[in-house]
C-alpha cells in the first residue's frame, strides 16, 4: 500500500479467516427489504477489498450498514481462494494476504473480477462462478513484489502492477489459467492500471508519473513499450507525489481518476492536464484516498480513506459516498478499496 510498511511473512497471523466462504459462491439472495438512508434509485452494488477477513465482497447498496455476521443477506457475492482447488497452486494461504485490488470487467460476453493481494496473489475470477480464468503467484508469501492492481486486455492477456517490485508485467494469460510468460517494464511504485481502448494503450500510475505503454508482439509473446509519461502533481515540495489509484471516469469519456498521497484529480487525456473541475471536488479531493470511482447513472462517487484505531493503519470501515454526501459502514471491517460494481 502506498506510504505503508507491510509486515514480514512471519508477522502476519494466517488464521482461518473467511472459513467456509466459497470461491465466488453467492452466500444468499439479497434481502427484499428496502434500506433506509435515502439511497438513490439505481445505485449499483458496492465492490470491496476486505482485508480483515481476506475476502472480495459485493454488497447490497440499499443498506447503509453492512453487518455480514448478523445479516448475511447484505452480501451478494464473495470470493476467497482459500481452500479452493482451482487456486491451490497459487498457495493462497501465503499469497492471499492484504487483498489490494478488485475491479469488474467484461470480456467476450463474460464478467470477471480482477484481484491482487500484497503477498503475491493475482487472479482474474469468473463472476459469479468463482472459477479461475487466470492466476499467478508473484513472490508468494512476502511483499517483495506487492501486486497492487491488474487489468485485462481485449486479447485476454492480463497486466499486473507491482508497487514494491517497481514493475508492470503483461502476462500471456490468454494462453491458459496457469500461463507464466510475461513482458515487463520498470515503473517506480507501480500502483494502478487501465486499458484505454480508444487509444489502444495501457495506462499505469507510479510514485512520480502517469505513463502509457504500447502493447505489441503476439498474444503468446506480448511486449510492452513505453510511449508517454507525465509527472504527477506535487503535493508537498521535495516529496514524491505518491501516485495510487488509477480508474476511468465512467461519466466522462477521455478522463481518468488519479489519486496521490495529497489529493484526487482527473486527468484530461486530450488536454494532457490534471484537473479538479469535477462535481464534488471540494469533498472528494483529499489526501490518502486509496480508491475512487463514479457511477454514470446516478452521478454518485465512492472513495475510501484510512481511519485510525483499526487493525492496520491503511484500513477503514467506511465507504464515503459523494454527490450526494453519505456513507456505508462495514461492521468490524478492514476495507482498503471500494468501487461500484459496474461490469463493462
Amino acid at each position: 500500500m502506498s506510504g505503508m510498511s507491510l509486515p514480514s511473512r512471519r508477522g502476519v497471523l494466517l488464521g482461518a479467516l473467511g472459513a467456509g466462504i466459497g470461491a465466488g459462491l453467492p452466500l444468499t439472495a439479497a434481502s427484499s427489504a428496502a434500506a433506509s438512508g435515502g439511497v438513490p434509485r439505481g445505485t449499483p452494488p458496492v465492490l470491496l477489498t476486505e482485508q480483515a477477513t481476506r475476502r472480495i465482497l459485493v454488497l447490497d447498496p440499499r443498506r447503509r450498514v453492512w453487518d455480514t455476521q448478523a445479516d448475511p443477506s447484505v452480501v451478494r457475492w464473495a470470493f476467497s481462494p482459500l481452500g479452493q482447488p482451482g487456486y491451490k497452486d497459487l498457495r493462497p494461504e501465503d499469497s492471499w494476504v492484504y487483498p489490494s485490488e478488485s475491479k469488474v470487467r467484461r470480456l467476450k460476453g463474460r464478467t470477471y473480477v480482477l484481484t491482487t493481494a500484497s503477498f503475491g496473489f493475482t487472479a482474474v475470477v469468473d463472476y459469479p462462478s468463482g472459477r479461475r480464468y487466470w492466476g499467478a503467484a508473484i513472490g508468494p508469501g512476502d511483499d517483495l513484489f506487492n501486486p497492487h492492481s491488474a487489468e485485462i486486455l481485449p486479447d485476454g492477456n492480463v497486466a499486473v502492477a507491482c508497487s514494491t517490485g517497481a514493475l508492470v508485467r503483461l502476462y500471456a494469460a490468454s494462453q491458459g489459467p496457469r500461463a507464466s510468460r510475461y513482458a515487463e517494464a520498470e515503473l517506480k511504485g507501480a500502483h494502478g492500471l487501465h486499458w484505454d481502448g480508444a487509444h489502444e494503450v495501457l495506462w499505469a500510475i507510479g510514485d512520480d508519473e502517469l505513463v502509457t505503454y504500447a502493447v505489441g508482439g503476439t498474444r503468446a509473446r506480448p511486449t510492452l513499450t513505453r510511449r508517454f509519461s507525465v509527472g504527477l502533481p506535487v503535493g508537498t515540495p521535495g516529496k514524491t507525489p505518491g501516485g495510487h489509484d488509477l480508474f476511468p471516469v465512467a461519466g466522462r469519456a477521455g478522463r481518468l481518476w488519479v489519486t496521490t498521497n495529497a489529493s484526487v484529480f482527473q486527468y484530461d487525456i486530450a488536454g494532457r492536464a490534471f484537473v479538479q473541475d469535477f462535481p464534488g471536488a471540494a469533498e472528494i479531493a483529499r489526501k490518502s484516498v486509496k480508491g475512487v470511482g463514479d457511477d454514470p447513472r446516478t452521478g454518485q462517487v465512492v472513495s475510501t480513506v484510512p481511519e485510525s484505531g483499526l487493525g492496520e493503519t491503511w484500513w477503514t470501515t467506511k465507504v464515503s459516498v459523494h454527490q450526494p454526501a453519505s456513507s456505508y459502514t462495514l461492521v468490524n471491517g478492514g476495507i482498503y478499496k471500494a468501487r461500484w460494481f459496474l461490469p463493462k
